[in-house]
């Protein structure tokens, strides 16, 4: 067993500051009084007061989740459908394009994905707005699911769908029944990291985003850019408290399961 030397300590704590300190700034920064977010004038909320009251980023954050909402569930659902057809049709012509296209958004630079896209909606006549960004996002995003979904039917046994069709089934019923209630912890580890990128995406957004279809990433670059306010403070230290909380219960439901089975 290796010792843990001042070597160690001292490497972690440089990593954990250059890490998390910015965060921690951010955090208390955004109790700040004064509008100078580098200049501490007392503890306020007021911020956060201010940005429930701000039209124009709450209309910014409903438009993110819905966008998120419905890419990360057409996503899933094709990134499934195309794990199916990548693990269980096994050889046929033009397998390698269909999977070279499924995974061409994995490596794709994202500059490139928007452009490709904004000259698609353009050459077809379709006016950008919640739409274009909505199918923006399913391209992207449908590449992650059938990741994760085909690891997980690789190592699926199908002889339980067997089973299931000797007792009677039809194709379509073992898969509802069977397969997809085996498979269902991967579609939903899909849709959460489709989601998340959803959320998270600026450059692709960017490209595709049309009047009535700014997302919260974009609104945020476009505030930042005029100067940083204690309310985009105030709206980071709330995203950071909804992810936080959002791991530690998932780490503490992942730990009481592994109690339960143990």
């Amino acid at each position: 067993m290796r010792r843990f030397t001042w070597f160690n300590a001292t490497s972690l704590t440089f990593g954990f500051t250059f890490l998390y300190l910015p965060i921690i700034l951010l955090i208390i920064f955004s109790f700040n009084e004064s509008r100078l977010v580098t200049v501490w004038a007392g503890f306020s909320t007021k911020w956060y007061g201010e940005l429930m009251q701000n039209e124009a980023m709450l209309d910014a954050a409903w438009v993110t989740l819905r966008v998120a909402f419905f890419s990360a569930t057409i996503a899933c659902f094709l990134g499934t459908m195309a794990a199916l057809v990548l693990v269980r049709t096994g050889r046929f012509y033009g397998r390698t394009l269909f999977s070279g296209m499924i995974y061409a958004p994995l490596v794709m630079p994202e500059v490139i994905t928007g452009l490709s896209l904004l000259l698609l909606f353009i050459a077809i006549g379709l006016d950008r707005g919640l739409i274009t960004v909505i199918l923006a996002h399913t391209t992207f995003c449908m590449c992650y699911c059938a990741v994760v979904v085909s690891s997980r039917l690789v190592s699926f046994d199908r002889s339980v769908e067997e089973a299931a069709l000797d007792l009677g089934a039809t194709p379509l019923d073992a898969f509802f029944s069977v397969t997809l209630p085996i498979i269902a912890p991967a579609v939903v580890a899909g849709w959460l990291l489709s989601f998340t990128l959803s959320l998270d995406d600026l450059v692709i957004a960017s490209f595709t985003t049309g009047p009535g279809a700014t997302t919260l990433p974009i609104k945020i670059y476009s505030a930042v850019r005029l100067g940083v306010s204690p309310e985009i403070n105030a709206l980071s230290t709330i995203l950071i408290t909804v992810v936080t909380i959002g791991v530690v219960t998932a780490s503490l439901i992942d730990k009481r399961i592994s109690k339960s089975r143990s």
